[in-house]
């Protein structure tokens, strides 16, 4: 299995984007934790305060598949249900590297 990448875009309803906030950085120490996780970043959009990114690397599909079953993910989609005005998944495999 290849190592997959995850680019997890979340757009935030204007006005509970805090609550928001505080949800997605609830989930970093949790999802760090897990087996095949090698990274988990979130990032900010400078131009629009509601739009979060989530930059993630991991072991395998299959980890990740893991990971999205877990109950703290089932807890925030409870906690934030009604709060997310979008949210895109794209999955990568690296296919070169010049490092």
């Amino acid at each position: 299995m290849s190592q997959l990448t995850v680019v997890a875009r979340i757009k935030a309803k204007a006005g509970v984007q805090e609550t928001v906030h505080q949800q997605l950085r609830k989930l970093i120490p949790l999802t760090l934790a897990e087996s095949g996780c090698l990274n988990y970043d979130l990032h900010r959009s400078i131009d629009d305060p509601t739009l979060f990114l989530f930059y993630e690397n991991w072991e395998s599909r299959l980890l990740w598949e893991q990971h999205m079953a877990a109950d703290h993910i089932k807890t925030f989609r409870e906690n934030t249900e009604g709060l997310i005005e979008k949210l895109d998944i794209d999955l990568w495999t690296l296919e070169g590297n010049l490092g």
